[in-house]
């Protein structure tokens, strides 16, 4: 007889800037043919859904440079209550998964820090991890991400745009292989056409600069996995260990557990079945 009883685990999957949940479909599908169940979180600003700046689609792109994000009020708290939204949702689930993504770490752990019982393990995925540093950009200006592509691919003043924003569909060629080499290095350039055309402009500035305090006897408390990418040129291996080693430090009693996987930082991308299996205990 077949077993049509439902799974016991469900991923929740957060994404990173200028990503959405789209970007996590063929990885849900590794995961559905696995067994697991996976929901796909998309945070304030992001997704399909994302507001644009008014010119960005338009010839020219007018105004690209200067034009107040519609992103620049959304919080740290407004990204986190996102994410515990969707973990109430999920909790009658027997095993929780929180995934979080680059960026996506800092909504991750501050959601985790405020429900703990909401989360059975916690996997960062190349992702922030707030545990030796309140912000994510103390450990982008660290001496251990100088080797780290992307910088010239910020546009404007993020200070006065209220966002760190980029142009996916911009018509300079250095600029979006820049992109590529970047977050997709390892993806074809026939098949980075279709990724980036889903990537949204702005990632609001309070995802970066916003301390998150995470404490021992609350995010500390959970089971956490981080799977490096090896050959990560977002956010080198380097910055990924030094986030490790300074989280275990902080809670020396609940240590990582620690996974490699091959290629870029989009492995979502390059390789969804690794990921989806590398995602299971």
């Amino acid at each position: 007889m077949t077993d049509l009883s439902p799974p016991t685990t469900v991923f929740v999957l957060v994404h990173g800037a200028w990503h959405g949940s789209g970007q996590w479909a063929a990885t849900q599908r590794a995961l559905a043919g696995l067994g697991a169940a996976s929901t796909a979180v998309d945070l304030p600003g992001h997704g399909f859904d994302a507001p644009l700046p008014s010119g960005y689609l338009l010839p020219g792109q007018p105004g690209l440079l200067t034009e107040k994000s519609p992103l620049a009020t959304v919080t740290m708290d407004d990204c986190a209550d996102s994410v515990l939204d969707t973990l109430r949702r999920v909790r009658h689930h027997r095993r929780v998964v929180l995934v979080a993504h680059s960026a996506g770490g800092g909504p991750a752990s501050l959601a985790a820090e405020r429900a703990p019982e909401l989360v059975d393990a916690i996997v960062y995925l190349s992702a922030f991890v707030p545990a030796g540093r309140p912000r994510f950009f103390d450990y982008l200006d660290s001496p251990e991400n100088a080797t780290a592509r992307g910088q010239s691919l910020s546009l404007g003043d993020p200070g006065e745009l209220g966002a760190v924003r980029i142009n996916p569909l911009s018509p300079d060629p250095a600029y979006v292989e820049e992109l590529r080499q970047t977050h997709y290095h390892d993806t074809p350039p026939d098949r980075f056409g279709r990724w980036r055309s889903a990537l949204s402009t702005d990632l609001p500035l309070s995802v970066p600069t916003t301390p998150v305090t995470v404490t021992g006897s609350r995010w500390g408390r959970i089971p956490r996995t981080f799977l490096r990418c090896a050959d990560d040129r977002a956010l080198p291996p380097a910055v990924q260990d030094l986030m490790i080693t300074e989280a275990d430090r902080a809670v020396p009693g609940n240590p990582f557990t620690v996974r490699t996987l091959p290629g870029s930082h989009s492995p979502f991308a390059a390789r969804p079945g690794e990921l989806a299996a590398a995602l299971l205990p």
